[in-house]
């Protein structure tokens, strides 16, 4: 049979997003399809065999929020398109787990960044993501050595929609990681800005330094790539209202919110929380379709 030239995957886990992509791309989407036994292993189905027709180019959506998981089933769908002669796979994972760390800050501690990022660059020929928490790397290519990379940034959009719902917003991240998200989203909106100095006690324990910014009577966007436990949220809003702020909003790409995050995020009195659909959630307002489909135009086109 004749081979297509592209197929967009994807799981039926995050089914929404992936048909977004695909209407984006203006193309058909398949699916994986998965069975768990008993023991926990997994058998997957991918939706072509060699004997019927691989594409020449599959491009694999998975999201790598609750990673553990998903890593295995992108190491046995790319392992078995390989086998049945798929030429080229692109992975588009919108939150890349596992970047955080990129060094060993005890004895003994595996640098997963290091790790997650050569299996990956074995498993695909290029690899998309947004916002990859890249802290001591100076690049996606750096910490995933892929033929291609590509790191597209939701802080503009997320700007936008911030926007169109807060009048003259000022715009914080809660540390000095933030900073690069802060200052792209603050200049496509024309915002005041600035990032906070945070001292992390625990997983859940941190303490925060504001900066020096007008809040008082201001409504604040705490904006930041993630939110996982949400504590260095809470504690920088709790202390915005204190000194003032009319309200406080969150905005954050990936709304990873682990569990009892976002009611801790409520309780400090944040008023909405709004993220990227990079991780299904229901603070989802902005969706990443549009800039995860140029990037997958542009994988296409360098292997024209």
């Amino acid at each position: 049979m004749s081979r297509c030239p592209s197929l967009l995957l994807g799981f039926d886990d995050q089914l929404a997003a992936i048909q977004r992509l695909a209407d984006a791309l203006n193309g058909p989407v398949a699916l994986v399809q998965r069975h768990r036994f008993p023991d926990g292993e997994l058998r997957l189905t991918l939706p072509f065999t060699q004997a019927n027709g691989c594409p020449e180019t599959l491009v694999l959506y998975r999201s790598l929020s609750q990673p553990n998981e998903k890593l295995v089933e992108l190491m046995l769908v790319a392992a078995q398109a390989r086998a049945w002669g798929v030429q080229r796979i692109l992975l588009v994972a919108p939150y890349l787990a596992y970047m955080r760390q990129d060094m060993s800050f005890h004895p003994g501690e595996v640098v997963s960044q290091r790790q997650i990022g050569q299996s990956l660059a074995k498993w695909f020929d290029g690899v998309i993501t947004v916002d990859p928490h890249l802290h001591r790397v100076s690049s996606l290519q750096e910490a995933v050595p892929a033929t291609w990379t590509c790191s597209v940034s939701a802080a503009p959009a997320l700007a936008q929609h911030v926007a169109a719902h807060v009048q003259q917003p000022v715009l914080i991240g809660p540390d000095a990681e933030s900073s690069q998200w802060v200052q792209q989203a603050a200049l496509a909106i024309g915002a005041i800005n600035g990032v906070c100095h945070k001292e992390r006690l625990g997983d859940r324990d941190v303490r925060i330094a504001l900066p020096e910014l007008p809040v008082q009577g201001r409504a604040v966007v705490l904006l930041d790539d993630m939110a996982s436990s949400g504590r260095t949220l809470a504690v920088a809003a709790r202390q915005l209202l204190e000194q003032g702020a009319r309200s406080v909003d969150v905005a954050v790409t990936h709304a990873l919110f682990a569990d009892d995050a976002v009611a801790a995020v409520r309780a400090a009195g944040v008023r909405h929380i709004w993220s990227a659909d990079s991780v299904t959630h229901d603070s989802n307002a902005v969706y990443l379709a549009p800039l995860l489909a140029d990037g997958v135009r542009q994988f296409l086109s360098s292997c024209a």
